[in-house]
């Protein structure tokens, strides 16, 4: 118990001082977290809306297929993406095999469906609301998509928010492509995991502290984001 408590301690003390390799292993983790959700939230709105809006040959098992995708295993995406980056994929020439690039590649193909899929349903239900309204002012659906994804942005922020929970508490797929190397790949995520396993309990406590406070911080912007816009439609 007494152990216990001092790695308890020493973790805060790691916090509270700014321990370089603790604040180098946050900042990279952010840094590719926020990459993918940005590149999956300018692929995976307009996807969202067009599925929303356009009716199309195939187009009910190309839902199913985005909504199945949400519940990805990251292993599975991790080893899609190890095999095309690999010396024998078919892009081994880039180099990109444990980088931060190939991390944020694996994590752009877990949040996109995520951010796709969660898109379609709110845009589809808006412009049921609104589709008459729309048809009168003469607009084409491609002039509908900013406009409903404008009308939308509060719903739309906690999906992007969702998208990021669910990057940053990743490991397995960052930890298959990115090998998990000091300094170069080394997030959140897979550092816990690795000073678990070799005794450090105060930096992996210290980093795990800090993963439960953003994902806290993200489900709070989330709930205030759907409380402004309850209150707005209130």
């Amino acid at each position: 118990m007494t152990d216990d408590a001092n790695a308890f301690q020493t973790a805060l003390s790691l916090i509270l001082g700014l321990d370089p390799d603790l604040l180098g292993i946050v900042a990279l983790s952010l840094r590719v977290s926020l990459s993918a959700v940005l590149i999956a939230t300018l692929i995976g709105l307009p996807l969202g809306a067009a599925l929303a809006l356009w009716k199309f040959p195939g187009r009910g098992s190309l839902i199913v297929v985005l909504n199945a995708f949400m519940g990805l295993p990251p292993v599975v995406a991790g080893l899609t993406v190890y095999l095309l980056l690999s010396r024998a994929g078919p892009l081994g020439e880039l180099g990109l095999l444990f980088t931060p690039t190939a991390m944020v590649v694996a994590q752009v193909i877990l949040v996109l469906p995520i951010i796709a899929a969660l898109a379609r349903q709110q845009i589809e239900e808006l412009h049921g609301d609104y589709h008459e309204q729309l048809r009168s002012m003469g607009l084409s659906k491609q002039r509908m998509i900013p406009t409903l994804l404008w009308d939308a942005r509060f719903g739309l922020m906690t999906v992007i928010l969702a998208g990021f929970g669910r990057a940053s508490a990743e490991v397995g797929a960052v930890m298959i492509v990115g090998g998990n190397i000091e300094g170069v790949t080394r997030v959140m995520t897979t550092a816990i995991v690795l000073e678990t396993s070799k005794g450090d309990l105060p930096l992996a406590l210290g980093l795990g502290i800090l993963l439960l406070g953003l994902v806290a911080l993200v489900n709070a912007a989330a709930y205030l984001i759907g409380e402004s816009a309850r209150g707005r439609l209130g």
